[in-house]
């Protein structure tokens, strides 16, 4: 991919003496937090907004559709150049989130339940006004180069290669990009695990439907969740009608990208998928917080959770030591901007309410995986 001139700077990825600690593991924090709109969504989109820019001129309008954090990178990334940039997002939005895009001088457009219904609108504008782009939020190979950057970073700073990568996943975008990534460096083989929240969950449920997947000769799905077949890219994909995870304004694509479920399906180090509870994300937000001193999103402590539950990562990788060193993971601290205190102390009502001893996991073998608190 291009390296220069690009919007986004180095992000550093750290040793976490704390994880380390916990996993018995080398772990290393890539954080991508650090952004001008804080997660790694504004590698891609700024690409992305870069190409549009030096293929049609200062006055292309961008267009996109979000639940917040693609939009406000578009908005950065859009305010850099000097480009009008509209962003199309859900209702309840909130007034934070508002603001935020305000700020970057973008237009905000509120309209639909949900994601796909702001795309629907968005797609609506761009085929009707010549000079408009739509900017994706996630499915585009873009997009993917974009993210992939950070692997090629994380190639350069880390003193050996990972023995697994963590991320989460929601549409597909930053996954996406940490395939292409490792193809470009030679990590085909590392194992990605991609996390996601049970109500969110559309990726897991997609990859359960294909190849070898637990669901791939039923494929049945929950009510509320539709069975769709991308002819491009021959796969089935479960499409969400609504989320109930409290992940879902990050997370909550109604269908993943097609292109990137073939991709996972087709690695040779293949892509482990887990879904877990809400209540485990947050109880790693909490923590994280406490050991770390990051505030992230729910979307984000997600690919945490299995650093602080060694059950569930033995479950997930193998972490046994290597030519007599200690594994080494890495895992995405991707970002987000919808976190504040007030969203932290509800958090922390809720688990008060309900402080179970044991979460339920599902993992990509269909298996429903106690995970002891």
């Amino acid at each position: 991919m291009e390296t220069t001139n690009n919007l986004w700077k180095k992000t550093p990825l750290i040793y976490s003496n704390h994880l380390s600690e916990v996993t018995d593991c080398a772990v290393y924090l890539k954080l991508e937090n650090l952004h001008p709109s804080y997660s790694f969504k504004y590698r891609g989109i700024s690409y992305f907004v870069k190409k549009a820019n030096a293929e049609r001129g200062p006055s292309v309008h961008l267009v996109i559709a979000s639940g917040g954090n693609a939009g406000l990178a578009a908005a950065c990334a859009a305010r850099s150049f000097g480009l009008k940039c509209t962003v199309f997002i859900p209702e309840g939005v909130a007034i934070s989130t508002l603001k935020l895009l305000k700020e970057e001088r973008a237009e905000v457009i509120v309209g639909g339940a949900q994601y796909s219904d702001a795309l629907k609108d968005a797609q609506d504008l761009v085929s009707k006004e010549a000079n408009a782009v739509m900017v994706p939020a996630y499915d585009n190979p873009i997009i993917w180069e974009g993210h992939s950057s950070m692997i090629h970073e994380i190639k350069e700073q880390i003193p050996s290669d990972p023995d697994a990568i963590f991320c989460s996943v929601g549409g597909g975008g930053l996954l996406g990009g940490i395939m292409v990534g490792c193809k470009a460096v030679g990590w085909d083989n590392v194992p990605i695990v991609a996390l996601e929240t049970i109500g969110s969950d559309c990726f897991y449920r997609s990859m359960a439907l294909n190849g070898k997947g637990f669901n791939s000769e039923n494929k049945t799905l929950p009510p509320g969740i539709d069975l769709i077949f991308n002819e491009e890219h021959a796969v089935h994909l479960a499409h969400f009608q609504s989320f109930s995870s409290k992940a879902s304004g990050s997370l909550g694509a109604s269908e993943p990208a097609a292109g990137v479920v073939k991709m996972a399906l087709q690695r040779e180090g293949g892509v482990k998928t887990a879904s877990v509870p809400d209540e485990l994300s947050m109880e790693t937000l909490l923590t994280f917080a406490n050991d770390h001193k990051f505030l992230v999103e729910l979307a984000c402590s997600t690919t945490l959770v299995p650093a602080y539950h060694s059950d569930l990562l033995n479950k997930l990788v193998d972490i046994s030591p290597k030519n007599d060193r200690r594994a080494t993971l890495v895992f995405v601290v991707c970002g987000g901007f919808k976190i504040d205190m007030q969203t932290v102390a509800e958090y922390q009502k809720l688990l008060e309410q309900d402080p179970g001893e044991t979460r339920i996991v599902r993992v990509d073998d269909g298996e429903l995986f106690k995970v002891r608190k």
